[in-house]
């Protein structure tokens, strides 16, 4: 009697074991069926110069304060190490849905202003391995004609077309892990006007980038872009000509509450892609590097739920 018992037990667990198996096979077809969303590949809409694939949240407002200190190698005596000179850049940034925002700033690196989009056409999930998002902007420069650049290069326009400036950029993203983020740039602008004739008008590039999470408020950053096309040359007063230098830029982001700060250093001086794609000087050999920061408080435009 007491076999019957132990056998039916026995009988009675394996049985259960089985419909917990089955149960679970179930629920895993079922998580399969539905679509599990990627969130906060990055942290913020901006990576150091360049975008992040993100967007923001409909009704919320972004305001951007960007900014550059001089050379590092410029000396102690003469310029503190570059801190006695500011680059900025004031942008907003406003979402229209939950993919789609807006954008403007203007920068005082050629008294730029930029207008731009971004939209969020694929998301990451379980079904789909990348995030990609579209980005396009138009920069306006506003000095008077006959100006020097900071190259040395001497630009006069003949009309306001001539100031215009077109990018479009595909933003590609994965992220690995809870910690790990990469994405890939590829881009095109385009310069109404030239700024010689070793240049071409309209140039690509090539961007990578990544970040790594050292905390849940803390990262590290990184970003490169690396020019297609080697015709990007200037020429200073004396008629020397020197090519332009692929941007790259390392930094940290740390996040306090509703503000994301980013520290970072780079060869760049400009702060949007006309700038720190087409025209960077500088070079991390030469120790011709500038540190500067972003910071970005986000603003809700929600209407609050009635009670």
């Amino acid at each position: 009697m007491l076999r019957i018992y132990v056998l039916g037990i026995m009988f009675l667990f394996t049985f259960q074991l089985q419909a917990q198996d089955d149960l679970m096979a179930m629920l895993e077809k079922e998580d399969a069926k539905q679509t599990n969303y990627t969130l906060a590949t990055f942290k913020g809409s901006r990576l150091i110069n360049g975008q992040t694939v993100e967007t923001i949240a409909k009704q919320h407002l972004n305001f951007w304060i960007s900014h550059r200190f001089g050379a590092i190698n410029s000396g102690f005596i003469d310029n503190f190490f570059g801190l006695d000179e500011a680059r900025i850049r004031l942008g907003l940034e406003y979402a229209l849905t939950d993919r789609l925002l807006v954008g403007a700033g203007r920068s005082t690196i050629e008294k730029t202003y930029d207008t731009y989009f971004k939209y969020k056409a694929i998301r990451q999930s379980n079904k789909m391995p990348v995030t990609v998002t579209a980005y396009g902007s138009v920069a306006t420069n506003t000095m008077k004609t006959g100006y020097t650049m900071e190259s040395g290069t001497v630009m006069r326009f003949n009309n306001n077309l001539q100031r215009q400036s077109f990018m479009g950029q595909l933003l590609i993203a994965r992220k690995f892990s809870d910690k790990l983020s990469v994405q890939v740039m590829p881009t095109v602008f385009h310069n109404n006007l030239a700024e010689n004739i070793y240049m071409e008008n309209t140039q690509a590039s090539m961007g990578f980038g990544g970040r790594y999470k050292l905390s849940n408020r803390v990262s590290i950053s990184a970003e490169y872009y690396y020019n297609l096309i080697d015709k990007a040359e200037y020429e200073d007063e004396s008629g020397q000509k020197y090519p332009y230098h692929n941007s790259l830029a390392i930094g940290f982001d740390i996040e306090t509450g509703g503000h994301v700060f980013q520290l970072h250093v780079t060869n760049s001086r400009g702060m949007i892609e006309k700038h720190f794609i087409g025209q960077t000087i500088g070079t991390w050999q030469n120790g011709d590097l500038f540190y500067g920061f972003n910071v970005a408080r986000t603003f809700s435009f929600e209407p609050k739920p009635k009670k």
